[in-house]
């Protein structure tokens, strides 16, 4: 198959889904999928499997549920709008409101949406302010000081997302200070989402760990139904984007293995984050260890994208023989919050979406052309 291509893998993303099961129904939790992660809906089959519900934050993403994985969106969105609240609620089961005024403004329109606010605990254990969703001076949620004493009274639940690729000791410890904020305001909701973060698929999460601190919670608050919305922990390391080397450039003593692919374009958060992806059968190095080593090694190459972004290059890495025009490059672990945040500038080859089944069949589901980048000015 010519690269480049996303290939999702079927046994590891059932491997994913049946632990996230178990853990849904070890925690006596409901796990949906947040589509802001994960969006391949020709996956949606798979999924029904082992989940029953989504989260939306757009219209589109609430459609996306109502339509294609066919059942209503817990959606929760920073700011609804006139022109689109209507048709979120028509393809929505849970809405929740980022802040007090929204739900003054749309809350009559809700229908027979189960409405909730989201709430900001002002506690989040995640380091990068980009993806810090309590960091001072947020748009996201209401604190506890805003609240009124008694919740207006078709509010059913609150939300609350605090986490990042997070581990069961980072839940434990934020969910002591949820309750500190908000718990005199548990016997008047009747569900709680704790949003996502929760890589629970993640080979060293400790899962006993969260099996133990759900049990506690449900003990003090029995009547509260909980939901967690990963989209990170559905899709971890369940496939790579596979790229080619189309030229080998040099200066100044760096040389950069030119690929089919950009990092801006199709791995953004390795700019965003920023993150070092895992590279196939290659050693990532450091600078430092790479201005030592360069003058002597014929083996390292910087990795660099086929836009016109001067910045469109990624680290160094040590591979174990010299790379030719023509060889394949592979970034590890390319499915979750990549496919989903993939563009068309400078109109660079969109990779395909591949799905490697569970009997060794690879089953192309998209490939992209000139008109799907003119369509999109169109």
């Amino acid at each position: 198959m010519n690269t480049p291509y996303y290939m999702i893998e079927e046994l590891k993303l059932r491997r994913n889904l049946a632990l996230i099961s178990d853990v849904a129904r070890r925690t006596n939790a409901e796990w949906i999928l947040a589509f802001k992660a994960f969006a391949l809906w020709k996956t949606f089959p798979i999924f029904r499997e082992y989940i029953q519900s989504t989260t939306a934050s757009s219209l589109s993403e609430a459609r996306l549920a109502f339509e294609e994985f066919g059942s209503k969106a817990h959606t929760f969105s920073p700011a609804y709008k006139d022109d689109e609240i209507d048709e979120i609620v028509r393809c929505s089961s849970h809405l929740t409101f980022n802040s007090l005024s929204q739900y003054e403004r749309y809350h009559n329109r809700a229908g027979e949406c189960s409405l909730g606010l989201r709430v900001n605990p002002e506690y989040s254990e995640v380091g990068t302010l980009l993806y810090n969703p309590c960091a001072p001076g947020t748009r996201f949620g209401v604190s506890a000081d805003k609240l009124p004493d008694q919740l207006p009274a078709d509010i059913r639940g609150f939300h609350c997302h605090c986490h990042c690729e997070s581990g069961s000791d980072v839940f434990e410890r934020t969910l002591q200070h949820i309750e500190d904020k908000f718990s005199r305001w548990f016997p008047q909701i009747e569900w709680i989402n704790f949003g996502g973060g929760h890589l629970v698929t993640r080979a060293d999460y400790d899962i006993e760990r969260l099996v133990r601190i759900m049990q506690g919670f449900h003990k003090r608050y029995p009547h509260l139904k909980v939901i967690f919305e990963p989209g990170s922990a559905f899709a971890w390391q369940t496939g790579p984007l596979v790229s080619s080397v189309v030229d080998i450039v040099e200066d100044k003593g760096i040389r950069t293995a030119i690929l089919d692919v950009s990092f801006t374009c199709h791995m953004p958060d390795c700019l965003e984050m920023p993150y070092f992806p895992d590279v196939r059968g290659a050693e990532h190095i450091d600078d430092e260890h790479f201005s030592l080593l360069s003058p002597h090694s014929s083996l390292l190459y910087r990795l660099g994208g086929n836009s016109c972004l001067a910045g469109d290059f990624m680290g160094y890495w040590r591979f174990p023989s010299e790379l030719q025009v023509g060889d394949e490059v592979i970034f590890e672990d390319m499915i979750h919050y990549t496919t989903v945040k993939t563009n068309t500038f400078n109109g660079i080859t969109h990779p395909a979406l591949a799905m490697l089944h569970a009997d060794g069949r690879l089953e192309v589901l998209r490939r992209f052309t000139y008109e799907d980048y003119r369509d999109h000015m169109d």
